[in-house]
């Protein structure tokens, strides 16, 4: 499957190009995305690529978006994840009843939504809606975001209520505003420190009851959310993730391949795009990733078919799984060839190539895409449950 996107977005890329590497620096060190490339990516419509067109969104088929959002990543890894993390938080709102959809795009389809889904909030029904309390990590995008997604469960005394029907409690989906929302700084890692990823809480806040969702499959979506690729999310979030490994070894291999012709690895006479083994490597790592892109590609194009045509298969839903995980792991492996045949380049700050390594290895310890879901999905292949929520909507 081709990764080339249509013109327009190319150009609005290339546009914008200049921003995102202006301030990659300043992310990085402020450990969240700079608000002039926010506005960029606003400003070039990036942000509304799988919105609903009733809202003035685009609604791309999701392999698009996909595209555009590596080619953004490739640029800036903190920029690209929170570009697809916005869209993929604000995919919770085809869960909602319309009054709360219309709310939240009240303002336009530009959407910056930031959340997580684990662990949830513990909420109490009242009038008109719910008052609940809780902190959740990981909310990329948190310092920018308008919009807060985040999982409730009822709670019964102290303790969840139960699900008779599961034995669980059942999970809600709940999305508030941003003054009801408190960010705590806890993102501090060696990688993908760009993001934002903090935690948030809420303490006592009321979120009314059409802006909340039970978490469960999309049978019967508003009018607005009719285009078949609604019913594949959260796959769409979860490739989105997936997205941005790709697009930092895509990266990668580009420094590489420029280095070949400008470095002479010491104690040699010889260029180092004349060494076989930085040969093998671009090689290598350039199929690794082609390939993984391929089958996360194909895997939600198969999705979105069977989406049209009624629903997304348990088999389709394994793929999707299979071909995140894979995506993830190969991008990685891909790293670490460029890695390796870079030699002491790849070491030193502001080559770009440390960077890369750090970034793509962060990713795959992320529970989306991390070797446990390789598991899960071999549990269902004999017949087994899983608690990933993702396979069991």
């Amino acid at each position: 499957m081709t990764t080339t996107i249509t013109s327009d977005y190319t150009d609005r890329i290339e546009s914008i190009r200049p921003i995102i590497e202006e301030h990659a620096p300043q992310t990085e060190e402020d450990r969240h995305l700079a608000e002039p490339v926010y506005q960029a990516m606003q400003d070039a419509g990036l942000m509304r690529l799988l919105a609903p067109k009733a809202y003035g969104g685009d609604e791309v088929h999701p392999v698009e978006a996909y595209k555009v959002w590596e080619a953004v990543a490739k640029i800036d890894s903190a920029a690209g994840w929170n570009l697809q993390i916005a869209a993929a938080a604000a995919g919770f709102i085809a869960w909602l009843p319309a009054e709360g959809a219309e709310e939240i795009y009240a303002d336009g389809p530009d959407l910056v939504v930031a959340g997580a889904f684990f662990p949830p909030a513990g909420a109490t029904k009242v009038d008109g809606g719910w008052v609940a309390t809780g902190r959740t990590p990981f909310a990329s995008g948190c310092h920018r975001a308008d919009w807060f997604l985040m999982p409730m469960v009822e709670m019964d005394g102290e303790l969840p209520k139960i699900d008779p029907a599961t034995g669980e409690p059942a999970p809600i989906a709940a999305i508030f505003r941003r003054e009801d929302v408190e960010i705590i700084d806890t993102w501090h890692t060696v990688g993908m420190r760009g993001t934002g990823s903090a935690d948030i809480t809420v303490t006592e806040a009321f979120v009314p009851d059409h802006r909340t969702a039970p978490v469960a499959p999309l049978t019967d979506p508003q009018p607005a959310f009719t285009n078949p690729y609604f019913k594949t999310m959260p796959w769409p979030g979860v490739h989105g993730e997936t997205t941005v490994s790709l697009g930092i070894a895509a990266a990668a291999i580009d420094k590489l391949v420029r280095l070949a012709t400008e470095k002479t690895p010491a104690y040699a006479e010889n260029p180092l795009g004349a060494r076989e083994i930085a040969q093998h490597h671009a090689a290598k790592a350039t199929a690794l990733l082609d390939g993984a892109r391929v089958f996360l590609h194909d895997s939600i194009a198969q999705a979105v078919t069977e989406a049209a045509a009624g629903g997304v298969s348990p088999a389709a839903k394994h793929r999707c799984q299979l071909s995140a995980c894979l995506a993830a792991e190969a991008a990685g492996q891909a790293v670490d060839l460029v890695h390796e045949a870079a030699g002491t380049t790849s070491i030193r700050l502001g080559h770009g190539i440390e960077r890369h390594h750090r970034d793509v290895h962060v990713l795959t310890q992320h529970a989306s895409k991390s070797v446990i879901r390789y598991q899960d999905v071999g549990k269902l292949m004999f017949g087994q449950t899983v608690d990933w929520f993702v396979l069991n909507l």
